[in-house]
C-alpha cells in the first residue's frame, strides 16, 4: 500500500493523444448521469493532470477541471474564485491531485479548504502523487483527509480476517482507536 508515484499515474495517460487534445476531449464529453468530480490541481502540471483525469475516467466519473471551463475569466480575479466556489458546490466529489506543487500552491490550498467546508469527509479526498514513495512531511494537515491509495495483493489485513482485495481505495483518516476505514474507490465515487 502506498502513495501513487508519478510513473504509476502516467501509465493512465493515453499515449495516442497529446495532452491538450486529451484534456479538450474530457471537457467536451457528455456528463449526463455521471458522478462529477472537481479535480483541484496545479495548473502547470499537465502530465500529472492528464494521468489523473484518465485514472478517474476509468472509474466512470465526469471530471471538472477549472481552466477548461469556457465561463472562467481569462485572468485570475475575484470572479475566478467565485466561479470555483460554485463549481466545488455543484460537483458531487472533490479530489485534490496532491503533488508537491499543488500542496505548495495557494490556490490549491484555498480550494481544499473550501472543498472541506462544502464536502467534508464523505465527499472529499486527496490523491497523493510523488516522484518517489516519500511522505508529505511539512504538510501534516493532509492527514485529516481521506486519501486515495493503491492496496497491493495481501498487503492490508482486515480486522475480521483475510486481506483487502487488490485495487484502489479511499482510506479514511485514522480514528481515536487507531483504525482506518477502507472503501473501494469505485464504491466511494458512486455514493
Amino acid at each position: 500500500m502506498g502513495i501513487i508515484n508519478k510513473s504509476q499515474l502516467f501509465e493512465y495517460r493515453n499515449a495516442n493523444r497529446y495532452i491538450n487534445e486529451n484534456l479538450r476531449y474530457f471537457s467536451a464529453e457528455s456528463k449526463v448521469g455521471k458522478v462529477s468530480v472537481f479535480l483541484s490541481h496545479k495548473h502547470d502540471e499537465l502530465k500529472e493532470l492528464d494521468g489523473a483525469i484518465s485514472f478517474l475516467k476509468k472509474q466512470g466519473v465526469s471530471v471538472y477541471v477549472d481552466w477548461l471551463d469556457d465561463e472562467m475569466p481569462k485572468s485570475t480575479s475575484g470572479v475566478t474564485a467565485q466561479r470555483i466556489k460554485t463549481k466545488i458546490k455543484e460537483n458531487s466529489k472533490f479530489i485534490l491531485l496532491a503533488t508537491e506543487g499543488a500542496i505548495n500552491s495557494k490556490w490549491c490550498n484555498w480550494e481544499l479548504g473550501y472543498g472541506d467546508y462544502c464536502k467534508y469527509l464523505n465527499n472529499i479526498a486527496i490523491l497523493p502523487v510523488r516522484d518517489d514513495y516519500s511522505d508529505f512531511s511539512g504538510s501534516e494537515y493532509l492527514q485529516i483527509y481521506p486519501r486515495i491509495e493503491y492496496v497491493g495483493y495481501m498487503s492490508v489485513p482486515r480486522k475480521i480476517g483475510g486481506y483487502f482485495d487488490e485495487g484502489y481505495y479511499v482510506i479514511m483518516p485514522t480514528n481515536n482507536e487507531g483504525v482506518s476505514t477502507y472503501t473501494k474507490l469505485s464504491e466511494w465515487l458512486r455514493r
